[in-house]
């Protein structure tokens, strides 16, 4: 696949942001884990770059520990996928507002969790109901449904799980890595 140049993925400048970001009185505190009114949806929605943080608030919340709980690890699967995605970034578009991602989102994040995928190589950013963020440009990922779950190594993208996983999320990540 070409090489996507991606000007949002950065994974040592994102860790950066976000340490900054959390520093006490900084001026970038605000730009993680936003609201704004989505006028189509008629309530709040998260939007632009979030933390898991983010999406253990407002309604996202409400579905996402039952989901990360409920979700049943394969762990057969686990070992070769820590092997594997290690050398990987990941992006994940998704909306708060959205079913898909609010039953997807903390299952993947959870999957994550049980391969000690670093935190530094992952990027999630929420979009409104056009699939558009507020203070980025979201098309540079070419969005038709979410959640979409973008894997990377060296810049290049690798694939994607694309709203739901196929077989499964270990599964269908399992084949994007290969």
């Amino acid at each position: 696949m070409k090489p996507i140049q991606n000007k949002y993925f950065k994974p040592a400048l994102l860790l950066v942001f976000l340490a900054i970001s959390f520093l006490p009185g900084s001026l970038f505190a605000q730009e993680i884990n936003q609201t704004v009114f989505d006028s189509i949806r008629g309530r709040e929605v998260l939007i632009d770059f979030v933390t898991r943080e983010g999406l253990q608030t407002g309604e996202f919340a409400e579905v996402f520990q039952e989901e990360y709980q409920a979700y049943s690890v394969d762990e057969a699967l686990v070992s070769q996928l820590k092997e594997r995605l290690s050398a990987h970034e990941i992006v994940i578009v998704l909306a708060s507002w959205c079913s898909d991602s609010k039953i997807q989102v903390p299952r993947f994040i959870k999957l994550l969790d049980a391969v000690e995928f670093p935190e530094e190589q992952l990027l999630m950013i929420a979009v409104d109901s056009k699939k558009q963020a507020s203070e980025l440009d979201a098309s540079v990922y070419n969005i038709q449904r979410v959640p979409t779950f973008i894997i990377y190594k060296n810049g290049s993208e690798q694939g994607r799980i694309i709203e739901s996983p196929r077989q499964s999320l270990e599964v269908d990540l399992l084949k994007l890595l290969y």
